[in-house]
């Protein structure tokens, strides 16, 4: 599998990621080793987490297949902190909690270090920086390589980016983690370009329309799809619109052209938006994955491309766009 850098870092990392918020629930210890056998042998490296999938099971799914299945330095590991599971207060970006929940992270994940540690939303409770200092502590400590944030909007994004940059010795900002398909564009509008402007990578979370992009929702529900999931139902419904199904079907006939899977298709286009470093597989299974890892051998044609892009397009205007 390519490897790409992780915005304006050293760290290159496979053009494919894995998730796993489905794993320690939906997906048990022995398809998740699955998973991530097969990831690795078709030459994948980064595997993104977080503190609250599963409530901590996914970590601990990760931990129990470090050092047998795959050694510690053969794997990028990405986890996010910031979320607070249940009721009450949503976001906590505080010092105290962030660098609570990360040491709470490497206890599950069996390691005294993580790749990339991102924060997973903006708390507009907390300093800016209060949660950057956090960060930069994190990484002087040795518990993390380097820092990411996750669903900020594009001035959240600048101002996270620029803060570290402003002073030598601050932990700089290499990546963001976005919800980006061809059913979701809105970073074109302000997060992509403050990332191209200031040097970080994209990672896109959910790059197949929360699944809908595979076209399993055109006739109806399947009893097994996520759609009917007490877990992820209202995640998948809004995506089953009428805009969307005129998406999917652009998909589906380009797929056909190419004889290629629907999958592959969507996730060939967003892997080569202009920014993006690796979207992130959310397979509930290996077979899943396995169909979603071709997508490494498929280049689209530019007339495709540019099709898909016309069909989906978002719409843009003052102030993104001045004319």
């Amino acid at each position: 599998m390519q490897q790409r850098p992780l915005g304006r870092s050293g760290l290159a990392v496979s053009r494919l990621a894995l998730g796993t918020m489905t794993w320690g629930r939906d997906t048990d210890a022995d398809d998740a080793a699955a998973q991530l056998k097969s990831y690795l042998d078709a030459g994948g490296n980064l595997v993104d987490t977080a503190d609250v999938y599963g409530d901590g099971d996914a970590e601990a799914v990760i931990g129990s297949l470090l050092g047998g299945l795959v050694p510690r330095e053969d794997l990028l590991i990405a986890t996010k902190a910031g979320v607070r599971p249940g009721n009450g207060r949503r976001r906590d970006c505080s010092r105290g909690h962030l660098l609570r929940s990360l040491d709470a992270s490497l206890r599950r994940l069996g390691t005294d270090y993580v790749d990339l540690f991102q924060v997973h939303g903006y708390d507009p409770a907390t300093p800016l920086e209060e949660t950057m200092s956090a960060l930069d502590h994190a990484v002087t400590s040795g518990r993390v390589r380097y820092v990411g944030l996750s669903n900020y909007s594009g001035w959240q994004t600048a101002r996270a980016a620029v803060w570290q940059a402003a002073y030598p010795g601050r932990a700089p900002v290499v990546a963001t983690q976005m919800e980006y398909s061809l059913l979701e564009r809105g970073v074109e509008r302000e997060v992509l370009p403050a990332c191209e402007a200031l040097g970080l990578g994209l990672l896109p979370w959910s790059p197949l329309g929360r699944g809908v992009l595979t076209g399993k929702y055109r006739n109806g529900r399947p009893a097994d799809s996520r759609a009917v999931s007490p877990h992820f139902a209202a995640f998948v419904e809004s995506y089953l619109d009428p805009r969307s199904s005129s998406i999917v079907e652009a998909v589906v006939t380009a797929a056909g052209g190419l004889g290629v899977s629907p999958l592959e298709v969507a996730l060939a286009w967003i892997r080569d938006q202009p920014g993006v470093v690796a979207p992130i597989l959310g397979a509930r299974t290996v077979g899943q994955l396995l169909g979603a890892l071709q997508a490494e051998y498929l280049e689209l044609p530019a007339e495709i491309t540019l099709a898909l892009d016309d069909v989906s397009a978002i719409g843009y205007a003052y102030p993104e766009r001045d004319d």
